[in-house]
């Protein structure tokens, strides 16, 4: 009877793929079409079923784009760069959106070492480092048993250097991999979705106004109470909004 279910599983999984592939098709033709809206409700349909892609979102972040809906196509451009770091067509046409929104906020600068750690780490995900680094394990492996069993001196010596580099690699990826997933941890933005709102000294409507955003703009959200979300600048300022005035990035 397990085997009957692991099957069913199988199957319904293969029909859902099938059935997504369809409907994202529909959706690239709808686009192309200049249906802008209609390519929406279907990329959407993919999302409802449980899958989730850098080209979804990418294609969700165009479609709103073109109907000039800010937040929700830098909304879906974050996602998609979360899932593909370092992405050049992703990164241009998320400038693009963000050309549209009316909050201009300077980043605290970063310092050398963490600007050069940071361009390094960013051009993959944790798990896509995680992955290089058991291929480079892996090699390791082949390599150092191909030493042993390699008769000649120069294909010795190519495969334990080879070894030792494979080595280095994998345990470098591993650092890397670790950086960027304590970076991911600690990183959580939210888009702003409201049109304008005021971010307060405190969390309730009594408090003094702190400053406004619009929508479009990124912030970091740091901790929620009674419904207010405390969030903070790329330039360091922090207050208070309601909850509802953004979406966070990673809610998957």
């Amino acid at each position: 009877m397990k085997y009957v279910y692991t099957l069913v599983l199988f199957f319904s999984l293969f029909g859902l793929m099938a059935q997504n592939e369809a409907i994202f098709d529909k959706a690239t033709k709808a686009y192309n079409e200049g249906n802008y809206e209609e390519a929406i409700t279907y990329y959407q349909q993919i999302l409802d079923s449980g899958q989730h892609s850098a080209a979804l979102y990418y294609n969700l972040g165009n479609s709103y784009y073109k109907l000039n809906e800010i937040a929700p196509s830098i909304y879906n451009f974050e996602k998609a760069l979360i899932l593909a770091p370092g992405d050049r067509e992703i990164l241009e046409n998320l400038e693009y959106a963000r050309n549209m929104t009316l909050d201009d906020i300077d980043a605290v600068p970063a310092t050398g070492i963490s600007r050069f750690v940071n361009s390094i780490t960013g051009q993959l995900s944790f798990d896509q480092w995680a992955v290089a680094a058991i291929i480079f394990g892996i090699l390791f492996v082949i390599l150092y048993i191909a030493f042993y069993f390699f008769r000649f001196t120069t294909q010795k010596r190519v495969a334990f250097i080879g070894s030792l580099v494979a080595l280095f690699l994998s345990l470098l990826c591993v650092v890397f991999a670790y950086t960027e997933y304590m970076d991911y941890k600690s990183d959580n933005p939210a888009i702003i979705f409201e049109e304008e709102v005021v971010v307060r000294a405190e969390p309730n409507q009594r408090s003094s106004e702190a400053f406004v955003l619009h929508e479009g703009t990124k912030v970091q959200a740091l901790e929620e109470l009674d419904g207010w979300q405390k969030i903070r600048l790329a330039d360091g300022k922090t207050g208070w909004v309601q909850g509802n005035a953004m979406r966070l990035l990673k809610d998957y």
